[in-house]
């Protein structure tokens, strides 16, 4: 009986040092979640979100870990396919904020997903910051939910002055997805500014859903409505199908984008059709200088290409979270901590992003938009900067 008290009490030794261990060692890492569509209709998207994630993580640990307050803690970074699905969404922003116990997470992505999970992640008071969601609703009235980019209502009126003098004309058509919040309120307040600042008239409102394919009926329409320029708000993937559509029915005028235009997919499955076309972005990757340069070109050594400004933008925000992790320090109390880091992410000021300099007065930044062209090698080349 004796012996046995003597193995027990060996055994209980061991799994509580054992669980001291385990838990010292979680206690020594920083998780935190992706909530991106790494399958869907726009893969890139993940795909460059999940790859600026990687440079920044694998950077950081090969060095020992983030530095906090003295202290270096490792980065786990959990990457969670939403499928470009409002429902997924917010099934992965329950699974990072519950299962996986994430500090904070970067994305949704696109506003579409970023409106519906932002309200799990404020509900949760878990901080989100969305790298590429410009619809206002994402953040309205949600302290914990943060953006790393511009707003349509910014993005909106700038694309339709700069087409005012770029294409010296009067009319144009708009083809917008009804079934994404994105798109759909980006085609509204450009034919607002079009028709109120600008003075101009919109011949052509068209829409169409999600998994359309075939646009044809839409740009017969357009073709035949006399506009002078086509402005299309939506991502690339039914850009560069609508794109070569509108060619085969003979349209040879401008095109106007949006910021869902890019990706580094867009020329190639388009099959070139874009190409000499201009939309706004969050930044220029051709002739970028400086930390912008330095991002660039690890980003291209790592993975091949030239990063989008999707993987801009998250190299961006899941930088915006750790120097909040850094300014806010981390007790081991994840509510505590969760609510720290959403009130440091409030405080940053000038921080000195990829795609421009930042402050958050509100939960969104105020920073520049890029007007670019896409050249004939499928860059995105510099036309023009604006300021808010």
């Amino acid at each position: 009986m004796k012996v046995l008290t003597k193995v027990g009490t060996a055994v209980l030794a061991v799994a509580v040092l054992a669980g001291f261990l385990t838990g010292a060692k979680k206690n020594q890492t920083i998780k935190i979640g992706f909530n991106i569509p790494l399958t869907g209709d726009s893969p890139k998207v993940g795909e460059s979100s999940k790859f600026s994630g990687e440079l920044i993580k694998n950077e950081i640990n090969s060095q020992g870990g983030l530095e906090v307050k003295g202290k270096k803690y490792m980065l786990d970074f959990v990457y969670v396919d939403n499928e470009l699905k409002a429902d997924s969404a917010i099934q992965a922003a329950y699974k990072l904020i519950d299962q996986d116990k994430v500090l904070a997470c970067i994305g949704p992505d696109g506003s579409g997903r970023a409106i519906p999970a932002g309200q799990v992640y404020n509900d949760e008071k878990t901080p989100m910051i969305s790298p590429w969601a410009t619809n206002p609703s994402v953040t309205k009235d949600r302290p914990y939910v943060f953006r790393a980019c511009f707003l349509d209502p910014f993005q909106a009126p700038v694309a339709a002055k700069f087409a005012k003098e770029q294409f010296k004309s009067t009319n144009v058509a708009i083809l917008y997805n009804l079934e994404d919040d994105y798109s759909k309120t980006l085609a509204e307040l450009f034919k607002k500014a079009w028709e109120g600042q600008q003075g101009g008239k919109v011949v052509a409102f068209e829409s169409f859903g999600q998994k359309d394919q075939d646009f044809s009926v839409q740009l017969t329409k357009i073709v035949a409505s006399g506009a002078d320029f086509l402005y299309l708000p939506d991502y690339y993937n039914h850009v560069a199908l609508i794109t070569t559509q509108a060619k085969d029915l003979g349209w040879s005028k401008p095109v106007m984008g949006s910021d869902s235009w890019g990706s580094a997919d867009l020329v190639k499955l388009s099959k070139g059709a874009v190409i000499g076309d201009y939309f706004t972005t969050h930044y220029a990757a051709a002739g970028a200088t400086g930390k912008t340069k330095e991002f660039i070109d690890k980003y291209n050594a790592a993975y091949g290409y030239v990063p989008d400004d999707v993987g801009a933008l998250t190299y961006d925000a899941v930088n915006i979270v750790l120097t909040a992790i850094q300014n806010a320090g981390i007790t081991g109390n994840l509510k505590k901590d969760r609510t720290a880091v959403r009130d440091a992410m409030a405080g940053i000021k000038n921080f000195p992003g990829v795609t421009g300099k930042m402050t958050f007065t509100t939960n969104d930044p105020a920073k520049e938009a890029v007007v670019v062209q896409v050249g004939e090698k499928g860059d995105f080349n510099f036309v023009k900067s604006i300021q808010p």
